[in-house]
């Protein structure tokens, strides 16, 4: 269900200040790291706003946006008819594929053969294609989604392969909840390290996405590689408590 907003948050008033402000700390976080800022991708997560933030968000000139949840991005996104880039950043039930093809453009939260084969299928059955990311749980945490170890996620790649209708574009993962710095920044270098591995080896040509980076750690996975940082409560605050 989504939440309403507290004090402001998710307003165009509140995204107003806030956007100037992120788009900075990329950018700081980028020439820091020696990279080109604008080889980083800013997401605008609109998980647990109403439609008149994502409507806020568009109207800012924010085209690429991300949701958990299939239902969700249904009511918040079904009838916006202005061009944009939505991904699905949460875990994908299979039998949510058939929605999702509909809304999303990109799945980023693949986490196992079967829910990539189940999207495959209903893709085949529009003549349509989509872009998706593998997901690893870099952290361990029992309770995050993802593949559970690198190896388990190479073992995959010779299956996802020959799924004609989704194009491995990348990688994601979700940072530890923590304060350790050191132990998100190894969270992050270890999906840089496999995104390079994957990607030197040739299979996957349009493979060019590091997905990494939430509100209290964009700046390190920037430090890291990341090209896609995804952020929600530094654009829009707090949400409202469940």
């Amino acid at each position: 269900m989504v939440e309403e907003a507290v004090s402001g948050a998710g307003s165009r008033a509140f995204l107003a200040r806030t956007l100037p402000e992120v788009r900075n700390r990329i950018e700081t976080a980028a020439r820091r790291a020696g990279r080109d800022p604008s080889r980083v991708r800013l997401m605008a997560v609109t998980k647990g706003f109403p439609k008149e933030t994502a409507e806020a968000a568009i109207d800012a000139g924010i085209t690429l946006l991300g949701e958990n949840r299939v239902q969700e991005a249904e009511l918040k996104y079904g009838e916006i008819t202005a061009e944009l880039d939505l991904h699905l950043i949460g875990h994908l039930q299979r039998n949510k594929a058939r929605a999702a093809i509909g809304l999303f453009s990109c799945v980023q939260s693949i986490d196992k053969e079967e829910t990539a084969a189940a999207l495959e299928s209903r893709m085949a059955e529009r003549g349509k294609s989509m872009d998706m990311l593998l997901e690893l749980n870099t952290s361990g945490e029992a309770s995050k989604s993802g593949f559970r170890s690198r190896d388990e996620l190479l073992s995959s790649l010779d299956s996802l392969a020959n799924l004609p209708h989704l194009k491995l574009r990348g990688l994601m993962t979700v940072g530890p909840l923590t304060s350790d710095t050191a132990a998100v920044r190894k969270s992050f270098a270890l999906l840089r390290e496999l995104f390079e591995e994957i990607r030197a080896g040739g299979s996957f040509p349009a493979f060019d996405i590091l997905s990494m980076g939430m509100s209290g750690d964009f700046e390190t996975a920037i430090e890291e590689g990341s090209t896609l940082v995804r952020i929600g409560t530094a654009l829009f605050g707090r949400r409202a408590p469940a």
